[in-house]
């Protein structure tokens, strides 16, 4: 549930006590104070669209990963010196996979994943560039029936 939806922690709180198998975090989370109504919810994961150190503070010391956002090479060595579990580059998509696969140059040991722009027609790209994994869009939620919808990942 992103934060910026009226009353997401609520909705967290929700889908934690509908949904008890499943991880329900919280996103779009730009600063400590957002971070806090979604740990008091019950996310068991953060998602952020900037590189805020203070927030991975804060969701680490509740024991959350934190997918910190992050586009620019000095975004990605900051996401790296805070402690963030994956960088979400975004939005990847603007940028393309060329981008993603030269930031994975001087940061080859980071994880890396691209939000924004991935879809089935894409997807294989984003993990040969080296994504550790990709953000979930409308392409990955319809049904897929043929054989034509099938996309084979590489092995990582």
């Amino acid at each position: 549930m992103t934060s910026n939806t009226p009353g997401f922690e609520h909705e967290i709180a929700k889908a934690r006590a509908a949904h008890k198998n499943a991880l329900i975090g919280a996103g779009t989370i730009i600063n400590t104070t957002l971070a806090q109504l979604a740990i008091d919810a019950g996310a068991q994961f953060i998602v952020t669209p900037n590189t805020n150190k203070s927030v991975v503070e804060l969701a680490h010391q509740h024991g959350l990963p934190v997918l910190m956002g992050a586009l620019t090479p000095t975004d990605v060595a900051n996401a790296i010196e805070y402690n963030a579990d994956i960088i979400k580059v975004f939005p990847a998509g603007s940028m393309g996979v060329g981008y993603f696969k030269a930031l994975t140059g001087p940061f080859s040991e980071a994880k890396l994943m691209p939000v924004g722009g991935v879809n089935l027609d894409n997807l294989s790209q984003w993990f040969e560039a080296g994504a550790c994994g990709a953000a979930v869009s409308g392409d990955f939620c319809k049904v897929l029936n043929t054989e034509q919808n099938v996309v084979t990942l590489p092995s990582l």
